[in-house]
């Protein structure tokens, strides 16, 4: 039994999709956390164990795990609450729950930054790692799956490339760094659930298959796209006054300045890319597949 949480976001629904593909043959039976089950398609709602609820509430995670030999385990970023209290205070009942049904195998979505003189200054990055923390304590097996930032990023930029040309970040113009396509998150958390022959704790880097700065990604965007794109530079301290003026809670709002920070400051740098932390699908065609249609709708 695999339990997935978050089965209809960015990452959710790729794996969910995947794991359906391979549960007949694999044997596994699927059980998904959801608030509301009306937003899996008809086509899964039928082939999967529905528990609906908050993932974050204690009453909810003491029935999905019940039975349970993997979890997937995804904290959807809250924005009206504190780094700390988004990521532990929301995780704390799962992880009473994983030690009580004694649950074997658990794969998180987490990021880069652990063993870095960073780690403990990078705001949503530092909150995430104390979240797998406190995962492993549990007594778990796990896998963190340690993420850059994300192509799909860019769809918050789709009207503004559209309009204007222009995409915005807060990381100097020619900082290179990982970059991964959400699908391929998917793909490793898959492989991960299906094949539980790993034990212990320990991070899994997903890092796409090159660096990139903002101005190859501009370039990129001008190819695919057919039109002019470029980058332009957002301050830290505009990024903040315009993120409060949104009215969202200012220790979170800190937090994501801090985490941009600290990734301008090389945070994603720490991890050689091999043919094991590398992923397959590059900018070119996330571009052609996922940003073009969206940008030009």
């Amino acid at each position: 039994m695999i339990v997935i949480t978050a089965p209809t976001g960015n990452i959710g629904r790729h794996l969910l999709t995947r794991l359906l593909e391979a549960a007949p043959a694999s044997g596994e039976e699927l059980r998904v956390i959801v608030r509301d089950p009306a937003r899996l398609p008809d086509e899964v709602r039928g082939r999967v164990e529905v528990v609906t609820g908050s993932h974050g509430d204690a009453e909810v995670v003491d029935r999905a795990f019940e039975g349970a030999d993997a979890v997937f385990w995804l904290v959807p970023p809250d924005s009206s609450l504190t780094p700390a209290d988004g990521y532990s205070g929301f995780t704390l009942p799962a992880a009473k729950a994983l030690a009580a049904h004694r649950v074997g195998h658990v794969v998180g979505v987490s990021a880069l930054g652990r063993g870095t003189a960073l780690a403990d200054r990078a705001g949503l990055v530092t909150a995430s790692l104390a979240m797998d923390d406190l995962i492993a304590d549990s007594g778990v097996a796990y896998r963190a799956l340690a993420n850059p930032s994300f192509f799909e990023n860019l769809l918050e930029e789709a009207e503004s490339i559209r309009d204007k040309g222009v995409f915005i970040d807060n990381v100097e113009a020619d900082r290179k760094a990982p970059l991964v396509a959400v699908a391929d998150i998917a793909a490793a958390a898959a492989k991960l659930l299906l094949d539980r022959s790993w034990t212990g704790v320990d991070s899994v880097p997903v890092l796409g298959p090159q660096d990139m700065s903002p101005n190859d990604l501009a370039r990129v965007m001008t190819e695919q796209l057919g039109r002019p794109v470029r980058y332009e530079r957002q301050p830290l301290d505009e990024l903040y006054t315009t993120l409060i003026g949104y009215g969202l809670n200012d220790s979170f709002v800190q937090g994501i300045v801090d985490m941009k920070r600290a990734k301008d400051e090389g945070l994603d740098a720490g991890v050689r890319r091999t043919p094991a932390t590398a992923s397959p699908t590059s900018f070119e065609q996330w571009c052609a597949e996922t940003l073009k249609p969206a940008v030009l709708s």
